[in-house]
């Protein structure tokens, strides 16, 4: 008996589509004002990124500092 392989399995030549993932909005993130841009959302205070905003939290996605609200 041999093994056969599935579509979409391990070995399989056939491709997939990627899925289109939605672009930053960078408008949301800065405001202007006048002739310089301000940042909304506040910086990480370990590593100088912005910290995304959740529910009941602030977080920063590249060290991981969190601030509970």
């Amino acid at each position: 008996m041999g093994m056969a392989n599935k579509k979409g399995g391990k070995g399989s030549k056939e491709k997939t589509e990627k899925k289109k993932k939605p672009s930053a909005k960078v408008a949301a993130v800065y405001e202007v004002a006048g002739d310089s841009l301000k940042r909304k959302n506040r910086k990480c205070p370990k590593c100088d990124v912005f910290l995304g905003q959740h529910q009941n939290r602030v977080h920063c996605g590249k060290c991981g500092y969190t601030e509970m609200k």
